[in-house]
């Protein structure tokens, strides 16, 4: 059937728009692909280069330089060496077990280190590498270099490793470092991409931890083109990175060598602060470790020796450890009496060896008694009766207050690891700690350093550099950071009445200079070196006891305190002994030692030691000169 003109037009339009339709999407797709391609081949097409080079240039991190670390003589005490290890890279080996059997007949492998290697393998990213062998020779990394081409994967470095020259001797100052753990990474909120670099070492412990920071670094980045086989085909241009500060310490590597050395086989700590600037000159605990061992993953057979040590080589007890003052805390009940006026230095109590307290007997260290006792005698003689009458009239409130003041209970900020505040205890503290209320009796044992009252070594030099200058002198470890000069820790003059300080200061002076004081024995002979001192004895048990009554571990803790010389203070020291028995007998006379040491820099002559003890130390000098460090020469570490 033929269709009318009409028809025909109707039709015509209808495929006339649609054909315009068709045409116009086909259009916009076309200009929609076009615009794309604009955009991918124009816009971007930096970015898409550099994304194709990267499948030929792989971008690696360059570790910083380490810091190192100083004496204050500029001697080297935390090094670099040069340390040569071999590295595997999973997504670049072929075949694990294979590239490891062929390595294996290259160098000789420490199986231990290579199971740790294919575990690490398996659990880290397939980019990054792992340490397969290390503290290997110059010959083997040569032979695993030229071998490079049938090792995929693997590759050969030259990098710096920690070293400890003087062993020992700070151990506990500078600490260590070692390689990155995965509890390390764990407790890193942002971790630096260094961290993840084979066997990266952080510090551990110590300076080494608290500073980690200044003594890190920043990492370069180096551009190295690579085949089609992963090997590194020429370094395309690189970045330096910053290297870590450089740390100069106030501590005297020779000073600190004598202290470790006189301390011994003793369970045992001492800190020598300088009295001007708050330096602290030497921090010694014993016994002590070869932090070298830890650099590079301690064995099990090593590190098991050292936490069995009943004698806890692994703290720092010359700032972690916290001990019962005893009576090395009396000047500072003194103290807090006299400036509360509520004795004077001319009142006196009546001691018959005991007193009792609300039905409780306090003894004193003397069973039959002092007489009548003053404040001079009181220290002189450490008449423990003398102290409990104090307590009562003064309160725990005011003694707390003063021990704070003069360093107890007081945080000291050094870079050093757990860092102890001790305790100056209140009624408050007791209440909301133990859930108890105050007793007259706590402060009766108080008073004499015993009870709630704990001290480190540090804060017990901090105290006595305080008595002896009246100022508020603060502990300071680090003297320069890349040369640049520290705050000193002379201090602010102390709020405390100097006429009273002078009747502190002569009683310390009467301890190791009069007839009947406890700490003659250790006096030093010189008129222009002469100390003062205090003894100290503080109880394990509860109960007094003497040394062959009861074991090692529940023997009483020995500690002394001085400053030298007496009428122009240079240093102060503090001696912890631990289970020592008695402050005279242990810890005075290592103080007394390590105080000639450092007033004289070298051994001091004979004569400044009582005539009956010179052929003993005549002896142990000569001993302990056979354990210094040999003189300074060329250390290793940065030209």
């Amino acid at each position: 059937m033929r269709k009318s003109p009409g028809e025909k037009n109707r039709s015509q339009a209808i495929v006339t728009r649609r054909s315009l339709l068709v045409g116009g999407l086909q259009a916009g797709l076309v200009g929609v692909l076009g615009a794309r391609m604009h955009y991918l081949q124009v816009s971007q097409s930096d970015q898409y280069r550099f994304l194709a080079e990267e499948n030929r240039i792989k971008i690696s991190l360059i570790p910083p330089e380490r810091g190192q670390v100083f004496d204050r003589t500029g001697r080297l005490v935390a090094a670099n060496v040069p340390s040569y290890r071999v590295t595997m890279t999973r997504e670049d080996t072929i075949d694990i077990d294979e590239t490891i059997a062929r390595l294996g007949k290259l160098i000789t492998l420490d199986p231990v280190l290579v199971e740790e290697a294919r575990e690490e393998l398996a659990r880290r990213r397939g980019d990054v590498p792992v340490t397969i062998a290390e503290k290997i020779s110059w010959e083997e990394l040569s032979r695993v270099a030229a071998n490079a081409p049938a090792l995929p994967g693997v590759e050969p470095q030259v990098a710096l490793s920690r070293s400890y020259p003087l062993k020992s001797d700070f151990t506990h100052v500078v600490g260590y470092v070692g390689p990155v753990s995965d509890y390390d990474l764990g407790r890193i909120e942002d971790p630096d991409p260094l961290l993840n670099l084979p066997r990266f070492q952080i510090g551990k412990t110590g300076l080494e931890a608290r500073g980690e920071e200044l003594l890190r670094g920043e990492a370069g980045t180096q551009r190295l083109e690579v085949n089609a086989a992963g090997r590194e085909v020429r370094e395309l241009g690189r970045v330096e990175g910053m290297p870590g500060s450089d740390i100069q310490l106030t501590i005297d590597h020779m000073l600190q060598n004598y202290v470790q050395a006189r301390l011994g086989d003793e369970s045992a700590a001492a800190v020598v602060i300088d009295c001007e600037s708050g330096d602290l000159l030497a921090i010694g605990s014993a016994p002590a470790f070869d932090p070298n061992l830890f650099v590079n993953g301690i064995s099990v057979t090593d590190y098991k020796k050292l936490i069995e040590n009943d004698r806890r080589p692994l703290v720092s007890k010359s700032v972690q450890g916290t001990y019962p003052p005893g009576s090395t805390f009396k000047m500072i009940t003194a103290l807090a009496a006299l400036e509360a006026g509520v004795i004077s230095p001319e009142d006196t109590f009546r001691c018959n060896g005991k007193l009792e307290v609300h039905n409780q007997e306090f003894g004193c260290w003397k069973r039959s008694g002092h007489g009548n006792v003053d404040l001079l005698a009181s220290l002189r003689e450490s008449c423990d009766v003398y102290f409990y009458e104090l307590a009562l009239e003064v309160g725990i409130e005011r003694i707390s207050a003063m021990a704070r003041k003069f360093g107890i209970g007081v945080h000291h900020d050094i870079p050093m690891s757990s860092v102890a505040s001790g305790l100056a205890p209140t009624k408050d503290w007791k209440r909301e700690v133990r859930g108890e209320s105050w007793v007259i009796g706590d402060s009766v044992n108080a008073a004499i350093g015993q009870g709630f009252v704990l001290a480190s070594p540090l804060q017990l030099a901090v105290m006595t550099a305080r008595l002896a200058t009246g100022r508020s002198v603060s502990p300071r470890l680090i003297k320069t950071i890349d040369g640049e000069e520290q705050p000193s820790g002379a201090g602010a003059p102390l709020d405390v009445n100097e006429n009273h300080l002078r009747q502190i200061r002569r009683g310390m002076y009467e301890v190791v200079n009069h007839a009947r004081g406890t700490g003659r024995g250790s006096r030093i002979m010189g008129e222009e070196t002469r100390m003062a001192g205090k003894t100290g004895t503080s109880q394990v048990i509860s109960r007094r006891v003497t040394c062959d009554e009861v074991p090692w571990r529940q023997r009483d803790h020995a500690l002394f305190v001085d400053y030298a010389p007496y009428d122009n203070p240079r240093i102060a020291v503090s001696v912890v002994v631990e289970h020592g028995c008695g402050g005279a007998l242990a810890a005075a006379p290592i103080a007394r030692d390590i105080t000639l040491q450092a007033l004289y820099g070298e051994d001091p002559p004979l004569s400044e030691y009582p005539a009956r003890d010179r052929g003993r130390i005549g002896s142990q000098q000569e001993r302990l000169r056979e354990m210094r460090p040999p003189p300074r020469g060329e250390e290793p570490g940065r030209a």
